[in-house]
């Protein structure tokens, strides 16, 4: 059971990355965090189609992970 687990640990990691590289950039946000430029009143707009997707399925597979460390230290310390 615990190798079960500890493989699935391991495939959601790598998930984990994959689905965070393929989030787009935020080039602009971040210049404006680097030169100190004020924030713009319609910056902050909604997500919409694969951006929205991929923060869920990033939520999800953070979840997962921390769902299955957690398992893995149960079970290792019994």
């Amino acid at each position: 059971m615990y190798n079960i687990i500890e493989t699935l640990l391991i495939i959601v990691s790598i998930l984990i990355i994959i689905a965070v590289l393929m989030q787009p950039t935020k080039q602009q946000d971040a210049l404006n965090a680097l030169s100190g430029g004020g924030g713009d009143l319609f910056s902050n707009q909604k997500k919409r189609g694969f951006e929205a997707f991929m923060v869920k399925v990033t939520y999800v597979l953070l979840v997962l992970f921390f769902v299955f460390s957690i398992v893995l230290v149960y079970l290792s310390s019994h």
